[in-house]
């Protein structure tokens, strides 16, 4: 920073291509700070280094941080914002660096207006400085293998995916339109990788115009199949990093129009065209396609999720037997997790882990996005909560479900709580709602019963899902924040429904399904505008021991009744082989 003069220096979390989950060469800010949480951002000065994260990592990262650090817990009061902080801890007219590839449109400009007051300047630099201290240490590129995915899976071609995206740029009045989004690209030209751990993405770029199609990829990673496919959707190749060139080369010959630009676009892409003068910035196209999900993609949710909850009746029964009659004293987190992935990597299409697994028990439970790792992880007991978060991959569809069980006796609070979490749970499950509305007005749902008690829970309560693709999704959600209410509720749309609660150093609760959204029918039409309502696909039993069963209304008993006949119709003929399985499922899907 001196060398360069350099006042302060912002270390994001994000790749360079906005990726909530990066590869382990892009994990510059998990190595300058010591936190490891997917959600954060390090500002360095001379003098000061501070990381602001938000509520879901407040714990972890007051755990991981050293004293060189000010945790800033976005989000509460009295907090200040990373520009806040720059302008009252740098001298006037300092200098603010940043990687311009790391960095969005939308956020290098609102970071250089904000600094003005304080006549500091923001400053691109292009040599990654963390990247310089990090030096042969920091790991190498992902080189994976990628491969073409089935249209038995995906249920559309990628030519007809361009053809959507062609129309949409002729429409928007743009000579092309340049993907950065790593789920995005993958999606659009039918291809997976796995140079991201649990995502099935790949590093690239890709430019789109009304009579050509690049992909910008180290070549070597197309397997020839995927090379064969790319060939015959007449999609041209070309090296990953030539796209900064190419760029520069489009902007000069096109000066007639401009180049359609997502706000994920980075500033590096910017400047390589020329200036913001050259781009029309606008949600992607992709984005939207994407998320809809079509009805070959909306039935491999349902398969794969019959599958995955197999699986996690398999885990869940030998965890029971293994604590309570066996009496295992030596099960650690891991052990767990890894023994869920065991009964996952058995099934049909079954690829990888959609996130690093969940396993949590007691106060590890209400860290929300907790890692269990080797050597410093508790042990699974029956006298605790005991909360698991997980997921898989599958060539059919991407899991993600929560389940919270207690082997023991459980507190009346603890039951008290969970209750209050299923009662949200199954009212956003039964909600009925006009199209247009969003999950930003819905959420109070999942929260009513928690604020009727002074409770409530610190992320949202739902999140898109990708179709063998990344298990966070947008661009909608159901959730308190803002941008959620941009964006409505679509017929075809993935999306979770994970209400929680969580006592700081006790207990977490969480209770996840995935669902879809789907038309319903209603008596009246108001406004002629329809309805929709959501269908579960996530069949694994709720544990009703954890019930309070007077605090459920009777809609809510029926609810639960009903969903736990339809788990067991689903999921009781893969278990056929497994007596112990099969048992605790009849077990927890007893009527209450």
């Amino acid at each position: 920073m001196k060398q360069r003069s350099i006042d302060a220096y912002i270390v994001p979390s994000e790749d360079a291509h906005q990726s909530e989950y990066i590869a382990a060469c892009d994990g510059r800010r998990a190595f300058i700070s010591g936190f490891n949480g997917s959600a954060g951002l390090a500002v360095v000065t001379l003098k000061e280094a501070a990381l602001w994260t938000d509520g879901r990592y407040f714990l972890q990262a007051s755990k991981q941080l050293d004293t060189n650090w000010i945790l800033q817990k976005s989000g509460l009061a009295g907090v200040p914002s990373k520009e806040e902080w720059l302008n009252k801890v740098l001298a006037p007219n300092s200098k603010v660096g940043i990687d311009p590839k790391l960095v969005t449109l939308p956020a290098a400009r609102t970071l250089a207006e904000s600094l003005k007051p304080a006549s500091h300047s923001l400053v691109s630099v292009t040599e990654n400085l963390v990247d310089l201290v990090w030096g042969s240490d920091r790991p190498g590129f992902p080189m994976n293998p990628v491969k073409p995915l089935d249209i038995k899976f995906s249920g559309k071609s990628a030519e007809a995916k361009l053809k959507d995206v062609r129309l949409a740029i002729e429409k928007k009045g743009t000579w092309g339109f340049v993907v950065t989004g790593l789920d995005e690209i993958a999606w659009l030209f039918n291809l997976r990788g796995n140079d991201i751990v649990c995502n099935p993405v790949f590093f690239a770029y890709a430019l789109v115009t009304l009579d050509s199609a690049i992909l910008y990829i180290h070549e070597s990673k197309l397997t020839k199949e995927a090379a064969a496919a790319l060939a015959a959707s007449s999609v041209e190749i070309r090296a990953y990093e030539q796209i900064f060139a190419d760029l520069g080369a489009f902007g000069k010959s096109y000066m007639e129009k401009k180049l359609w630009a997502d706000p994920r676009c980075s500033l590096a892409l910017q400047d390589a065209l020329g200036g913001p003068a050259l781009i029309v910035e606008a949600t992607s196209p992709v984005t939207k396609f994407k998320s809809i999900k079509n009805a070959t993609e909306i039935q491999g949710f349902r398969d794969s999720h019959v599958r995955d909850g197999a699986s996690l009746c398999q885990y869940f029964a030998w965890l029971e037997n293994e604590l309570l009659v066996k009496k295992n004293t030596s099960i650690s987190e891991v052990d767990g997790a890894d023994k869920l992935e065991w009964f996952r990597s058995q099934r049909e299409n079954f690829v990888g882990l959609s996130f690093d697994t969940i396993s949590s028990t007691g106060a590890n439970g209400s860290i929300i996005h907790y890692k269990p790792e080797h050597g410093t992880c508790k042990t699974i007991t029956a006298d605790e909560m005991y909360l698991c978060d997980s997921g898989a991959q599958y060539l059919d569809g991407t899991t993600d479900c929560t389940r919270t069980h207690h082997f023991g006796t459980p507190t009346a609070f603890e039951k008290e709580a969970y209750t209050r979490v299923l009662k949200g749970h199954i009212q956003i499950d039964l909600a009925v709602f006009p199209v247009g509305v969003t999950g930003y007005v819905i959420d109070v749902l999942a929260r009513t019963a928690l604020w009727r008690a002074g409770l409530d829970f610190r992320h949202g309560t739902g999140h898109g899902v990708g179709h063998y693709l990344n298990v966070h999704e947008g661009p909608h959600g159901i959730g308190m924040r803002i941008a959620y209410n941009d964006v409505p509720l679509e017929k075809g749309m993935t999306v979770t429904n994970e209400p929680g609660y969580y006592e700081d150093g006790k207990f977490g609760i969480r209770i996840e399904n995935v669902m879809v959204v789907k038309e319903v029918a209603t008596p009246y039409d108001f406004g002629g505008k329809g309805s929709l309502g959501f269908e579960h696909v996530t069949v694994v039993p709720i544990s009703t021991k954890l019930v309070d069963v007077d605090l459920l209304l009777p809609e809510e008993r029926e609810w639960l009744n009903k969903y736990h006949e339809e788990v067991y119709a689903k999921v009781s003929p893969l278990l056929k082989e497994d007596e112990l399985a099969l048992k605790w499922l009849e077990k927890e899907t007893r009527a209450i």
